[in-house]
C-alpha cells in the first residue's frame, strides 16, 4: 500500500532536563486517511510518541490490570477479530464472571465522541476505567493498578521513557493506553482500494454496494461506517438481560433500547453481532433487518419498514460487507502482543 502522506502532525519532538539527564521522545504521525473527517480526539493534550505507543501496547496486553492478574484488555479485544472476541456472546471477566454485553470493536476510535454500547463514557482517555473497575470484568481499582505498575521493574523505565518520570500515576497510565488504542486505524480494505481506484468491485459486490447505500448507509455512514449515534434497531428485549440501552445513562424514555451504532468495518470477523451477541452470522443479521424488526415507540425511523430484500440481494449485501475487511489491520504486527 502506498503510504498516505501525513496530514496531521500530532507527535512532537520534546527534550528537556529530567533527573539531570536529557530525555528525547520520538514523535508519531497520525495519518488521516483520504476521505476521512477530522478526528475528534484532542492530540494536543496527549501528543503521540513511539515510546507512549509501546507503553500503551504493553499495558493493553498485560493481565496485571485485573485484580487477579488473569485478564487483559486483549482478552476481550483480539486483534485478528477486529479487537473484539468471538468465542462467546457476552464478555467474560475474572473468575469466569459473565458480563451483560458483547465487547465492542476497537478501531478508528479517534473519530468517536462516545464509547460503550450505551455511550456511558464520553472520552477515550477514561474509557479504560470501566473495564478495569467493573466487577464482572477486571474488578480492580486504578489506584491498585498504579501500585502494581510502580512495583513492577518493567514499567518505571517505560514511563520515564514516555513521560520523563518514573513516578507512575493514574492519569499517565490512561494516556499511555490511549496512545496505543487511538492508533488502531483501519482504512485499507478492498472497499478503500476501490475508492482509491486501485481495485474494482466484482459484479456481485457492486450490486451489494448499491443495496447497502439504499438500505444501510443512513446509520452506517461512509467512510467510518457508523454515524456515532444511538438507534433502536428493532431487537426484541432479552428477558434475562433486560437491557434498556442508552436509557440507563440518560434516564430518558426516548432512549429506551437504543444502542451505539457500531462500525461495519471488518464486520466479517467481528461476530457475534449486536449488543448481546445474539446473532452468529451476517446472514442472521440481514434476516433480522429484512423481516424480524420489532415495532416500538423508540424504533429508529430508518427501520419503520423492513428492507424486504430478495435472496439475491441479501447475498449481494453480504458480498459487499466482506469488502470492508482490512487484513493489513487485522494482522499488523505493530498492533500485536509486544515481544
Amino acid at each position: 500500500m502506498k503510504k498516505i502522506k501525513p496530514l496531521l502532525l500530532i507527535g512532537i519532538l520534546a527534550f528537556g532536563l529530567f533527573s539531570f539527564s536529557k530525555m528525547y521522545f520520538t514523535p508519531l504521525y497520525f495519518d488521516i486517511p483520504k476521505g476521512f473527517p477530522k478526528p475528534v480526539y484532542d492530540f494536543k493534550n496527549n501528543p503521540l510518541t513511539e515510546e507512549g505507543f509501546q507503553l500503551g501496547r504493553n499495558l493493553f496486553y498485560d493481565p496485571l490490570l485485573s485484580r487477579d492478574n488473569t485478564i487483559s484488555c486483549a482478552s476481550c479485544h483480539l486483534q485478528q477479530t477486529g479487537f473484539t472476541h468471538v468465542d462467546h456472546d457476552l464478555s467474560h471477566g475474572i473468575e469466569g464472571r459473565i458480563g451483560t454485553r458483547n465487547s465492542m470493536t476497537l478501531m478508528n476510535l479517534a473519530w468517536s465522541k462516545t464509547f460503550m454500547w450505551d455511550g456511558g463514557v464520553n472520552h477515550l482517555d477514561v474509557q479504560y476505567l470501566h473495564p478495569i473497575t467493573s466487577e464482572v470484568e477486571m474488578d480492580e481499582t486504578l489506584l491498585n493498578v498504579v501500585k502494581k505498575l510502580q512495583e513492577n521493574p518493567k514499567y518505571p523505565p517505560l514511563f520515564k521513557a514516555t513521560f520523563g518520570t518514573e513516578k507512575i500515576t493514574g492519569q499517565l497510565t490512561l494516556k499511555a493506553m490511549s496512545q496505543f488504542v487511538v492508533m488502531l486505524t483501519t482504512s485499507n480494505s478492498k472497499y478503500d482500494k476501490v475508492l482509491r481506484k486501485e481495485e474494482q468491485f466484482s459484479e456481485m459486490e457492486q450490486k451489494g454496494y448499491a443495496v447497502f447505500k439504499q438500505n444501510c448507509a443512513s446509520c452506517h455512514q461512509e467512510p467510518l461506517f457508523t454515524n456515532d449515534g444511538f438507534e433502536n434497531n428493532g431487537l426484541p428485549m432479552d428477558s434475562t438481560l433486560n437491557d434498556i440501552g442508552r436509557m440507563r445513562i440518560t434516564q430518558n424514555k426516548k432512549d429506551l433500547q437504543k444502542f451505539k451504532v457500531p462500525t461495519l468495518r471488518n464486520v466479517q470477523f467481528t461476530f457475534p453481532y449486536m449488543h448481546d451477541g445474539r446473532f452468529e452470522t451476517l446472514t442472521e443479521v440481514i434476516k433480522h433487518y429484512n423481516s424480524g424488526i420489532e415495532q416500538s415507540p423508540t424504533l429508529s425511523k430508518e427501520l419503520q419498514k423492513p428492507m424486504a430484500l430478495t435472496d439475491n440481494e441479501r447475498t449481494e449485501l453480504v458480498a459487499f460487507l466482506k469488502t470492508l475487511t482490512d487484513k493489513e489491520f487485522l494482522f499488523n504486527p505493530r498492533f500485536s502482543y509486544p515481544k
